[in-house]
């Protein structure tokens, strides 16, 4: 067990009234009484506030006028009554005030009704506990079957933490926002999709093996996006042709919450390390960035003239691409150098990097850089991932 402990977050600071999104239990209340320490927090989990607010969204806008301007104010959990916003941005409007708008989900917030601020609020994300955060703590093995959600890594019997978790999203967030019609359905779905974690999403076998119409999972693939427990991580595409659109990757955000929805907590096994691990390492890339800027576009490559040809994730930075290959052997072999071989023919790919979960840092004949695990997080955490 690891003992409860604060862990010092990656994220920045940003400057005026925000946006902070991330999954329930990420850890944004948290970060935000930390780094607001007098503000005023409306907590629209508090279910009588947030049915009155629901009446009455003005009542906000008289809660605020008894404020100082200069204080700032925290809506926890904004997406339960997307209609404050316009008492927000009136208030933004008025004088120098402060928000830091919280939530688990984007879905309510992206309706043609709702004001998203007109570009008056940056928007930020917070992901679970990396490995830059967690120090000593980190614990690969651990991270693979449990996770690092701040609120199952900090439970005394993450296992159990993480069925609650599950059931409270499916609880509080489709059941309680009513963001599907057919819950017995979407809960046949969530296992599927669980299996899909690190394969090219094909929207129509996912519907056949989840026994649901197809545009009713295009739907739930997009409850899972909003809800921010998924991401799709699309093909590159120098040419944007629609015969040559290859499927985009499903990618859960949280090793211990994919292994959850489909209900597989003990030791991970042979079969499901390598997805485990290249999963987590796309959501340690997205929570470096966020925090440094390492690159403007992600994706994953694969040639259309060689099908079993690919590398995990190409990163772009201006002109430039490095290309990451991420194998879950602790041996290294040229075998595993297919995809970083091919990708050479794309043009200004400044650095060709294996990591896998062996020791020993080499470099190939051709330039390829092969790194240890924690090669890839120094570089990260020291922001020398580029050349």
């Amino acid at each position: 067990m690891v003992a409860r402990r604060r862990y010092p977050r990656l994220l920045s600071l940003p400057r005026g009234s925000f946006f902070l999104f991330g999954i329930r239990g990420a850890g944004k209340s948290t970060w935000a009484r930390e780094q607001f320490p007098g503000a005023h927090v409306v907590d629209l989990l508090d279910e009588a506030r947030c049915q009155r607010l629901l009446a009455e969204p003005g009542l906000l806008a008289m809660e605020l006028r008894a404020l100082p301007l200069r204080r700032p104010v925290v809506l926890d959990e904004v997406q339960r009554v997307p209609a404050l916003l316009n008492e927000v941005h009136r208030a933004i409007e008025a004088g120098p005030r402060r928000f830091v708008l919280l939530g688990s989900s984007a879905r309510r917030l992206k309706t043609t009704t709702t004001n998203l601020l007109a570009g008056r609020a940056t928007l930020r994300t917070l992901f679970p506990l990396v490995p830059a955060e967690l120090g000593g703590d980190f614990d690969l093995d651990r991270v693979l079957r449990f996770g690092s959600v701040p609120v199952v890594w900090q439970a005394g019997d993450p296992r159990a933490a993480l069925d609650a978790y599950v059931q409270l999203y499916v609880r509080e967030e489709i059941r309680a926002e009513a963001l599907v019609r057919n819950l017995p359905a979407f809960l046949r779905f969530l296992p599927v999709a669980a299996l899909f974690h690190g394969q090219a999403i094909n929207v129509a076998g996912l519907a056949r093996d989840a026994a649901t119409a197809r545009t009713t999972v295009e739907g739930y693939v997009g409850i899972l996006q909003d809800t921010l427990l998924a991401t799709l991580l699309p093909a590159f595409e120098p040419r944007l042709r629609v015969r040559e659109r290859r499927h985009p990757k499903l990618y859960w955000v949280d090793p211990g919450v994919v292994r959850a929805a489909k209900r597989q907590l003990g030791p991970v096994g042979a079969e499901e390390r390598g997805a485990l691990l290249e999963g987590w390492i796309f959501t340690v890339l997205r929570a470096h960035n966020e925090a440094s800027e390492l690159y403007e576009e992600i994706a994953y490559w694969a040639p259309l003239q060689a099908r079993q040809t690919e590398v995990d994730f190409l990163l772009r930075r201006g002109r430039e691409y490095l290309a990451l290959e991420i194998k879950a052997q602790p041996r290294f072999s040229t075998a595993q150098l297919s995809g970083l071989r091919a990708v050479t023919d794309l043009p200004r790919v400044a650095r060709r990097v294996l990591v896998y979960l062996g020791e020993q840092r080499l470099r190939t004949e051709d330039g390829i850089e092969v790194w240890p695990l924690r090669s890839l997080l120094d570089a990260l955490a020291g922001g020398r991932l580029w050349p």
